[in-house]
């Protein structure tokens, strides 16, 4: 038998092979279990040694040369196909990349900023307490009676658990607590007292629940103490707050005696609109034509009981104090109806009344452009 031409034609189909799958065909076929090569290297049994060493060599490079064939073949259609692969995904770097999904500010964390902007400006600080407080804190250090509707169980979220001072536990019905905290943390820093001056931005609990009222919702309030406070300074401090908050020079307040049991006394304060395209818009005076006035926050001088509770003397520091809900104010600043929509988490409607990371709230570039 002619190894030599048998190896050149074994050559010659591995070179003609046209793919991967044929060049595995003929794998199989010549070096395979039953391939002819490998019937070949079984012949060498039936041999004499003589011609073992003859012919043994022989078949040897014969198989040695179509292994090598195989695989040297076999690399080079694998290398051809990556390249063909590669050409068919390449990138053009040029051009832009895939937009990514953009986030944006929920309305009432841009009020927050908003507000904060807003009294930094008129030399607040911003204070933070506990969500969770004791019925001293919450109720009566605010001069809130044992009667009062708010410490009903329907009215307000308790804990089962009491506090080391056997005080009933709360979800916090408003951030007034922070007030008490803050003049309590002054007093033991600086006894005999000091000047106040923070807002107290926040969320609190109430058990209700509508299109303009939901179990939990956000309040900032502000307060301050020093010496000869006066109706005066509170007006005026709502005056600029809410001209600079709504962007109008035509704010127009209205102060209503009321009651409050933690202020005396106590005023609504009662903002000037019109209807425009069926919204309300702030701006006027509530009595000119086709004006009205509408309600808007709750405010008055702090009661000496409650100051008295912070660790002041009344006689000597008297303060001014007012709250807001952040939602409704938001509400009415960018023309939303419905509050249930502020957590319903849908992206469609943060998309639509949502601001840029980078919509940072400034009084000179304007404290509410929207994104």
């Amino acid at each position: 038998m002619d190894y030599a031409a048998t190896l050149e034609q074994a050559l010659a189909r591995i070179a003609d092979a046209a793919d991967l799958d044929a060049l595995e065909k003929l794998r199989v076929e010549l070096l395979g279990k039953q391939g002819s090569i490998s019937g070949l290297l079984k012949t060498l049994g039936g041999m004499s040694p003589e011609e073992r060493q003859t012919v043994g060599p022989q078949i040897q490079a014969l198989r040695e040369g179509a292994t090598s064939a195989l695989a040297t073949r076999k690399a080079a259609m694998e290398s051809a196909a990556l390249e063909a692969r590669l050409a068919s995904e390449s990138v053009d770097l040029t051009l832009p990349a895939p937009a990514a999904p953009r986030g944006t500010v929920h309305p009432v964390s841009q009020v927050l900023d908003e507000l904060a902007e807003i009294f930094a400006d008129m030399g607040f600080a911003v204070a933070t307490g506990p969500e969770i407080e004791d019925d001293w804190h919450n109720f009566t250090a605010l001069n809130i009676p044992e009667s009062h509707p708010a410490r009903a169980m329907h009215d307000t979220f308790y804990f089962p658990d009491k506090d080391a001072q056997d005080r009933s536990m709360l979800l916090r019905t408003h951030t007034s607590p922070v007030q008490i905290r803050t003049m309590l943390d002054v007093v033991k820093a600086n006894p005999g007292g000091a000047p106040i001056r923070i807002i107290a931005p926040g969320r609190v609990y109430r058990s209700d629940s509508d299109a303009t009222h939901t179990p939990m919702f956000h309040q900032v309030e502000g307060l301050v103490i020093d010496k000869g406070i006066h109706l005066g300074h509170l007006k005026w401090t709502l005056e600029t707050f809410l001209k600079a908050f709504f962007e109008r020079d035509d704010i127009v307040l209205r102060l209503r005696p009321s009651y409050f049991p933690f202020t005396e006394p106590s005023v609504e304060v009662d903002v000037g609109f019109a209807i425009v395209n069926g919204k309300r818009v702030l701006g006027g005076s509530g009595d000119a034509p086709g004006h009205g006035w509408m309600e808007l926050l709750g405010s008055g001088m702090v009661n000496h009981h409650v100051i008295r509770a912070g660790g002041l003397d009344p006689d000597e520091w008297q303060g001014f104090a007012f709250g807001i809900g952040v939602d409704r104010i938001a509400m009415l600043k960018y023309g939303m109806d419905d509050l249930r929509a502020f957590f319903d988490g849908d992206a469609r409607w943060l998309a639509h009344y949502g601001f840029s990371a980078l919509d940072v709230p400034t009084l000179s570039a304007g404290v509410g452009t929207p994104a």
